[in-house]
């Protein structure tokens, strides 16, 4: 069983209530083979909203109290972020997932970019808060840009043979 992004399954989640399907992700929700999760929805935020950005640096400093995440009219809403990365880790733990696919660029969900706290539309390389947290917790954390990877992913890591 894998998690995936809400948004990434066709629910129009996203700060601006659209959504980002992806027929793969679809298919895979069809087959009983994953489950979909929205991070910043678990943390307590509603669909519309404001856009955020991480301000500081990315998720792992977010974590480590370096950086805040700050929506658009300057409000800090790092905790509602934070609450939704750990509510992501439980529900990835119960159901025993390896692998979970992420929105890219999102300052929750961003696997490898994410935008730079400017809202001009610059990324920086970097982790959003969920991916982060189920980084720290051994979890792998993929894109939807790496589904063709997700048979590899979902294998682990190669195992070496001593002999």
């Amino acid at each position: 069983m894998i998690l995936v992004s809400s948004c990434l399954a066709g629910m129009k989640v996203r700060y601006n209530g659209t959504d980002c399907l992806d027929d793969t992700i679809q298919s895979l929700l069809a087959g009983n083979q994953a489950v979909a999760v929205c991070p910043e929805l678990l943390g307590g935020f509603v669909t519309p909203r404001e856009p955020a950005e991480i301000v500081g640096g990315d998720g792992d400093d977010v974590l480590a109290g370096r950086a805040r995440v700050i929506d658009k009219s300057g409000t800090d809403v790092t905790e509602m972020y934070i609450r939704g990365a750990h509510i992501t880790l439980e529900k990835a733990r119960g159901v025993g997932a390896k692998v979970v696919v992420l929105k890219e660029n999102s300052p929750s969900c961003g696997s490898a970019m994410v935008y730079n706290g400017t809202f001009s539309g610059e990324k920086i390389a970097g982790h959003g808060v969920t991916a982060a947290l189920l980084r720290q917790h051994g979890i792998e954390v993929a894109s939807e840009t790496q589904l063709q990877e997700l048979p590899a992913l979902l294998r682990g890591p190669k195992q070496r043979i001593i002999e």
